[in-house]
């Protein structure tokens, strides 16, 4: 029963992203020299096979002394963009190779051009998956559909990227009930047989002291 409260939170977890989707601020602070440590990453899941788009806005200028590098890949290894250098809006469209986490990481390197007061960019952030990832304004001029019509596409599309949701955390949980189930037989044989072992070697050390005894005329 436990199960099905998870499926529900995560259920309404989905609906309130994409209702009460905003966009993520920081301030990125700038390093002399480039640092994995110091980067700023952000991540998301997403299925295989679906659109994303990626828009990050970066205030400052080329050449302000300071560079801003995106990096964008998933958790199996896939590259999905690399862009360097980004000033004002940057734009990164992709469909995802496979069912895993993607990271979208910022860096802000000082270049030594300039001297810089203030070593920070300021980062926004947007992140679009699926429906929310497409632009139904031109879906709505190109296949001329009311703004209603439109409304609900865009919802049908939503609830049924809900419903793969729930059909892939269904599968990811019966693979897991398998695992443990069998997870579950082997420990339980192995205690048999570990048993088995015991009772056998007392019962082979019995043997031997009885043999022992009597080979010395003790019994």
């Amino acid at each position: 029963m436990a199960r099905v409260p998870s499926l529900l939170q995560h259920v309404c977890s989905l609906l309130l992203l994409a209702v009460c989707a905003h966009a993520l601020k920081f301030d990125l602070e700038a390093l002399p020299t480039h640092n994995k440590h110091s980067q700023r990453c952000i991540r998301n899941f997403v299925g295989k096979d679906t659109l994303v788009v990626v828009t990050a806005i970066v205030d400052g200028f080329k050449g302000d002394g300071m560079q801003v590098n995106m990096h964008i890949t998933d958790a199996a290894g896939n590259e999905y963009g690399k862009p360097k250098d980004i000033a004002g809006e940057q734009r990164t469209v992709f469909t995802s190779h496979a069912d895993a986490a993607f990271d979208v990481c910022f860096e802000n390197i000082l270049t030594g051009s300039r001297y810089v007061e203030n070593p920070h960019r300021h980062v926004e952030l947007d992140i679009d998956i699926g429906a929310d990832a497409k632009d139904w304004s031109a879906i709505q001029a190109t296949e001329k559909l009311k703004p209603v019509e439109t409304e609900l596409r865009r919802i049908e599309e939503m609830v049924a990227e809900i419903v793969s949701e729930m059909d892939y955390l269904r599968v990811r949980e019966q693979k897991l009930r398998d695992t443990n189930e069998s997870t579950n037989t082997r420990v339980k044989w192995f205690g048999f047989g570990t048993t088995f072992l015991l009772i056998a070697l007392w019962g082979w050390q019995i043997m031997y002291l009885r043999a022992y005894f009597r080979s010395k005329h003790l019994i």
